[in-house]
Parts: C-alpha cells; structure tokens; sequence
C-alpha cells in the first residue's frame, strides 16, 4: 500500500506575481505551504530579478504542467548600456565597459532582425545541460563553454521607452526557451554597444496574465482566512488551446479507468475541424480534453474515431 501524501488534496492553479529577489522553487514551495498543498510545481522558470507571471501548479494541475511550458510568453524588460556583465544581468560581475549610448531609433532598427525564427545561444549563467551539468553551475566555476545555437521563435519585439541615454525599455512576445538576456547580449553586440538586462518583468504566460496575477503577500493573507480557493483557477484553464469535449457519465468513467471511448460520427467530425491546422487539412494536434459536468476528466488523444486517455484528473 503506498504512502499517503502529506497535506491537503488541492488542485488548480495560482497565477503568481512572483516579486524579486525570490526563486522560483522558493516561490512554489511557499505557495505550497499557504495551500498546505500535497503536491506544486511551476510551469517556466523565472530568474531570481525578474518579477511577473510564475503559473504555479498545485495537485491534479501539475498534469498539465508540460502543456503550459510549450505556451507563448510576453516580456518587458531593460538594458543598461554602458556595462557587460558575465551573466548578462545587473547580478554578474562586470566583463567590460564601453561610452557607446545607442539611441531609440538605432536599437529599434536593429531589433527588427531578432524577430521571426532565430537561432540564439543560451547565456553560459542558465540551466542548460552539458555533459550532465548545469550551464550556471559550470560557469559560476569558471568552466569555458561552447553552447550550441538553438532555434526559438520571437513574435515581436519593440522598443517601448527610454527613460535616459542609458537605459532601454523593450517589450517581446515570444515562444518557448527563449532567454531575454541572450537578446540583450546579442543586441548589445549588433550595436557595438556593451549592456545587461537591469530589470525583467514576464506579464503572460499562455492564458496567465497579470489581470489574474496575485501576490505572495495577499494570497497568503487570503489563506490565513481561509480563502485561498477563491484565487485558485480550474486545472483546465493551462489547456485553452485544446478542445473540449463533454462526455457522458459512462465514458467518463472509463476514461477515467484508462479505457479508450467510441466517438459518434458528429463527434469525430467536430473535433477535426478543431484540430485542424492552418490548411484546414492536417491535424494541429490530437489532443482532446474530455469534461463531465464542468470538471475535466482526461486528456486523450483522438484516432480512429476514438479517445484514447493520457492523462487521468482524479478531481
């Protein structure tokens, strides 16, 4: 027989407004703690200077956990000119210094080439691997590295402000594993300019936004009341981008036993017209959220007319 987890069995999420100089492990184990939750994880990890959007994870949504870190991101963030640092943030130590001040209009003109696919190097201070260990720990050892070139995706990029000749306000909208301090590091470079990332702010998250953003303070104050749950959103809302579709009692029940449901022929041809990619042709994904009652009960993936379960919510 198993060992009973510890803690209370709440599932959903926290759409955190994580505050600065915090980690994220630090900050999902003091939501965790708030909730006495049994279980909490974080989709996309966020640097100790950084402030914004950390979707935390609690229970039964930490299954859905690996389809929020694939969402698209938006960040603001600043570059001081003037001052490289080794990390490519205000924490690192400084590796170079330089008088060049590019203007607005010279780093707006030069952003427009880290919009669309790109290859970027991942900064030597992040959690990449090599040979089995971590890029930062490496580094902070003073270990040369050669990391590879990776493909991401940048939707947009503008300048947004600038509050003096040495500071630069940028907003992006990016996908996945994409490092705003790469882009300082590289914009920097492409201007003949030296600078670092001096704040950072993630405002979205998918569909986590600071609309629904709490903090650490409030949502602990809420939970000493006990009204944690009232901040607390559904295990489904991480999976927006998947269609939904209701279920009967029955095969609710065998979805939830791992077995595969028979889908209606008016079934299978709604749920391939939402699948459809771009063309209208090919499948974008195959992956379905079966719901009974307004509750999710199982990601499944669609073939041959049937619903096949991946993932399980015990809710």
């Amino acid at each position: 027989m198993g060992r009973k987890r510890k803690g209370d069995a709440v599932s959903g999420w926290i759409v955190l407004d994580k505050p600065a100089d915090l980690g994220s492990t630090q900050a999902v184990s003091r939501v965790r703690r708030a909730f006495n939750a049994q279980k909490a994880g974080h989709a996309g990890t966020l640097d100790p200077l950084a402030t914004g959007i950390l979707p935390i994870a609690l229970g039964e949504a930490t299954k859905t956990v690996p389809y929020l870190v694939e969402a698209d991101k938006t960040y603001r963030f600043t570059i001081q000119w003037g001052v490289s640092t080794a990390s490519q943030d205000r924490e690192g130590a400084i590796t170079e210094r330089s008088d060049v001040r590019p203007s607005p209009e010279a780093a707006a003109a030069a952003l427009t080439a880290f919009v669309g696919e790109i290859e970027q190097i991942p900064p030597n201070f992040s959690a990449v691997k090599v040979d089995g260990e971590r890029a930062y720990d490496l580094a902070r050892e003073g270990v040369e590295m050669d990391l590879k070139p990776r493909k991401v995706m940048i939707h947009s990029a503008e300048v947004t402000g600038a509050p003096d000749a040495d500071h630069i306000e940028i907003e992006i909208h990016c996908g996945k594993g994409v490092y705003v301090r790469a882009i300082a590091r590289d914009l920097s470079a492409a201007l003949g300019a030296c600078g670092h990332v001096s704040a950072l702010r993630r405002t979205r998250v998918g569909p986590f936004t600071t609309e629904r953003a709490i903090t650490l303070e409030l949502l602990q104050d809420m939970c000493d009341r006990g009204a944690g749950l009232e901040v607390l959103l559904p295990v489904e809302t991480a999976l927006d981008d998947i269609p939904a579709l209701a279920v009967t009692t029955e095969d609710a029940f065998k979805l939830s036993q791992g077995r595969p449901i028979v889908l209606l022929p008016r079934q299978v041809e709604t749920l391939k017209t939402r699948l459809a990619g771009p063309s209208g042709t090919a499948f974008a994904s195959r992956n379905v959220l079966a719901t009974h009652g307004g509750k999710a009960v199982s990601i499944c993936e669609m073939r041959a007319g049937q619903l096949s379960p991946t993932r399980v919510f015990n809710l």
